[in-house]
């Protein structure tokens, strides 16, 4: 391996600057034998994750357009990795922000947002996304807040369609790329990636993956909506699964354009067993630390490589890290403490012995 050290080539003015260009890293022992599989790790974002490029076009977009004023409060809902590019972005910029998220998700979510000087109000898990959906919006009419508004936003696959599109293009230049495979949380990357790329490449596939227990898309029923896009009841098709930051409870208005442009050209389930067994496989064999959604579009991939011809070269999205899992079951099982043969191994030499 040839190792760069001319740096990135340049100074940033603050860390907003870092946020995309994020690596397509090819898989070399995960993916089947004469298919060629990408991931696209959006872990490289500086705090962590996809929803760094949202959360820093929502803000500025609302700058831009006067929507939002200076020192004014934002609020959101999330599972977590929006919230926490939120904090990152408002911190950078002064802004004040409140997160509403209910209390089923990762407590090392909580803690990052914190850390970053936000405020988090938690919702009942009982009340599922739709709960800590409606508390966003009671805190900002009742406050005067600014509220992001992730699920319905424009700015949300806008940043897609002008950044991460983009750089896959870039990326895939001169190469192939035949087949794309996505999940959605809220529907931002699939739709903006739908617009670009199934123009730029008229051959291209994109297939969509959902939880095989909340597949909503796949069920045929359409998402009850307020007249502000908002979700009014949570979908029937949904249960509770352990793929956090993939398909809430209700069908993203940012995911209905997808849906109605037909940018899709398949659906294919995974279990929540297959996504945590894969994002492992992934630190084990592949050296990537990446989370359970990041497990599951690539065990979506691996399932359609299996059936691909030969020399077909797929891509998909590593969501976010590892790290914010911890206290999930993605750890389940992995201890602090030594386990026996580490034991043996710190007592078969005489110094030291623990």
């Amino acid at each position: 391996m040839i190792y760069s050290t001319e740096g990135r080539g340049r100074l940033y003015g603050s860390v907003l600057e870092t946020i995309g260009n994020t690596p397509a890293i090819r898989l070399n022992r995960i993916a089947p034998e004469g298919v060629e599989i990408y991931a696209k790790f959006e872990a490289f974002n500086p705090a962590g994750s996809v929803k760094d490029r949202l959360a820093l076009n929502i803000i500025e977009a609302a700058e831009r357009e006067g929507r939002l004023q200076p020192g004014q409060t934002v609020i959101e809902a999330t599972s977590g990795n929006t919230g926490i590019g939120l904090a990152m972005v408002c911190a950078a910029k002064g802004y004040p922000l409140v997160i509403t998220m209910h209390d089923g998700f990762s407590v090392e979510r909580r803690q990052l947002m914190r850390f970053f000087g936000a405020k988090v109000v938690l919702t009942r898990k009982e009340d599922k996304a739709v709960g800590m959906v409606a508390k966003a919006r009671e805190l900002a009419d009742e406050n005067g807040w600014f509220l992001a508004h992730q699920f319905e936003t424009k700015d949300n696959a806008d940043i897609h369609e002008t950044t991460t599109a983009r750089e896959i293009l870039a990326d895939f230049d001169g190469k192939a790329l035949d087949h794309v495979v996505l999940g959605y949380g809220t529907g931002g990357t699939a739709t903006g990636l739908g617009r670009v790329l199934k123009q730029a490449r008229k051959d291209i596939k994109i297939t969509l993956s959902e939880p095989e227990n909340a597949a909503l898309v796949s069920s045929g029923t359409t998402q009850q909506r307020n007249e502000e896009g908002e979700p009014s009841v949570s979908h029937p098709a949904f249960a509770p699964h352990p793929v956090q930051g993939w398909t809430p409870d209700f069908i993203p208005l940012v995911m209905q354009e997808a849906l109605d442009g037909g940018y899709f050209d398949g659906l294919l389930p995974v279990t929540g067993a297959e996504s945590i067994a894969m994002a492992r496989r992934l630190a084990a064999e592949e050296g990537i630390l990446t989370g359970i959604s990041g497990g599951a579009s690539v065990a979506a991939a691996v399932k359609l490589a299996e059936t691909a011809a030969a020399g077909t070269v797929i891509l998909t999205m590593l969501p976010d890290t590892g790290e914010r899992y911890l206290s999930t079951p993605l750890f389940e099982g992995i201890d602090a403490d030594m386990d026996e043969e580490e034991l043996s191994l710190s007592q078969s030499t005489p110094g030291f012995k623990y």
